[in-house]
């Protein structure tokens, strides 16, 4: 590991990787602190730059993309009180009081620091559990590859929350468009009407630039809402990082603690840093001899937070490159972005590129160490950022996607079809439909499609040999304990709603 890691290291520490790096931290961070752009849609942005890149310096840029824009939600989150990004909701509770009360920079200090800790140490969670875990993958056949699809498919209800029945439509509705085009294994063209553009079906890319970013600037430019200049705090004191060692060394338990919760829920398909901040949090609090003090403004809780929202980003990485599974939406776009480079993550990635996959883990820890520098040299100039007009960003960013789109393969048809699922996206979101199950069932839907006829071709057309082989009965199971579980939470949730009404 040792030898691939440093040649990985090689790989990277070029001129034109180096430099990916710090345009994607200098990106991320940017789209990160401004309420409204996610990390999600400047990745969707720069994917199409990568098109004509080595793989090695387009994953620089990616990577430098996702721990850039993670971090960056702890800007807006401390100066404004409105999280960047749904990571850094729980940064809000004690970051906002820390900004109100004088403490600006030491909140932002201890975000930054923390952001960087939990980061390095997810990087090396995933290089100790990603190579053995690849290794385990390469006993699957075509049936364990469907079981897993279908165990991935699950993780529809965790992305849907409350609104299951929604959630479960629109993944329905994304595994039916990840049917368009040819047939992966007798090479019939389905419901193409005619349209020889849709011979390959949707392009990944453009499906997810029109769902994350022109459905979310159409939502954005129908809120008439802006930021007053006299809000965001730009004039804030910050000495060194602006806490003492002694703080640092009295935040090491909680910092493990979060990390640990961060890369757990990180590895879960479909979950992400959303959920990881306000759990660590939540953990972190109850667990606080003093748990009174938490959402006065306390480092406690920006330390829970921060930690545990970027170790998720070695956590979600995990399936990503072992069998091929995004773990939340932003990995689903590296998975695209691994895709167009004819890179297929799996087990055979570790094998058949590995040098690239060491690469990925080499620009991880130095966009951390450069996010660490930016993030602290540049903090005033972000936060000015959060003053630019909506009228003057939304524009120049519809028309990066739309560039982008017709870059990617040079023909109009791919602008229509961001514009026809950016349209989409936008009338789900109306409608209060999640909108994360699509994109998981239109990458799913081939997976699961391939491994269930090439299962049936292998065992003479019968589907009952399916479940003689042990690892697929493993992900059968899981898949129904999900489904179980989902279903329990639901009705539970529903009790309880009913119950607070009739009280």
């Amino acid at each position: 590991m040792l030898d691939m890691l440093v040649q990985g290291f090689a790989s990277v520490l070029t001129l034109p990787s180096l430099g990916m790096i710090a345009v994607g931290v200098f990106v991320g961070i940017a789209f990160g602190s401004v309420p409204g752009l996610t990390t999600t849609m400047a990745v969707a942005l720069c994917l199409p730059l990568t098109f004509g890149m080595d793989p090695s310096v387009a994953m620089s840029l990616l990577m430098g993309l996702y721990i850039g824009g993670t971090s960056g939600g702890l800007i807006s989150a401390i100066l404004i009180n409105i999280p960047g990004t749904p990571a850094s909701v729980a940064t809000c509770f004690d970051g906002s009081p820390m900004a109100k009360r004088g403490e600006a920079g030491k909140a932002l200090g201890v975000g930054v620091v923390f952001s960087a800790f939990g980061t390095l140490m997810s990087i090396i969670a995933l290089m100790f559990i990603a190579p053995p875990l690849a290794e385990f993958a390469l006993q699957f056949t075509p049936v364990e590859y469907f079981a897993l699809a279908l165990f991935a498919l699950t993780m529809i209800g965790t992305l849907s929350g409350k609104q299951l029945a929604k959630g479960i439509t629109v993944g329905i509705l994304g595994v039916v468009l990840s049917f368009v085009g040819i047939a992966p294994i007798d090479a019939v063209p389905r419901f193409t009407f005619g349209f020889h553009e849709l011979d390959g079906g949707f392009d990944i890319l453009p499906a997810l630039i029109g769902l994350f970013a022109v459905a979310e600037i159409l939502n954005e430019a129908q809120t008439k809402q802006e930021l007053k200049k006299g809000n965001i705090l730009t004039n804030f004191k910050i000495k060194g990082f602006g806490f003492s060692l002694k703080e640092l060394v009295s935040q090491i338990y909680n910092m493990i603690r979060s990390a640990l919760i961060g890369i757990g829920i990180g590895i879960l398909p479909g979950i992400g840093a959303g959920t990881a901040n306000i759990v660590a949090y939540s953990v972190a609090k109850s667990q606080d001899k003093n748990p009174e003090k938490y959402g006065t403004g306390c480092i406690d809780g920006i330390v829970a937070s921060e930690t545990s929202n970027n170790a998720s980003i070695g956590g979600a990485i995990v399936p990503l490159l072992t069998l091929g599974i995004p773990g939340d939406t932003v990995t689903a776009m590296l998975l695209g972005g691994l895709m167009i480079h004819g890179l297929t993550p799996g087990p055979l990635l570790f094998i058949n590129n590995g040098v690239v996959v060491y690469g990925i883990f080499a620009s991880l820890i130095l966009a951390t160490l450069v996010m660490l520098v930016m993030e602290f040299f540049g903090l005033r100039l972000f936060a000015k950022l959060l003053s630019v007009p909506k009228h003057i960003l939304l524009p120049i960013i519809f028309s990066l996607c739309v560039v982008g789109a017709y870059g990617l393969n040079n023909r109009l048809f791919d602008v229509w079809v961001v514009l026809f699922f950016g349209v989409i996206g936008f009338v789900l979101t109306k409608l209060k439909f999640p909108t994360s199950p699509m994109i998981l069932g239109i990458i799913l839907g081939p997976m699961a499609e391939t491994g269930f006829r090439r299962g049936l071709q292998l065992n003479d057309g019968l589907f009952l040999p399916f479940f003689a082989r042990p690892i697929a009965d493993f992900f059968f199971a899981a898949t129904v304990f999900m489904i179980v579980l989902t279903a329990y939470k639901n009705i539970k949730e529903k009790k309880l709603d009913a119950a607070k009404k009739a009280a």
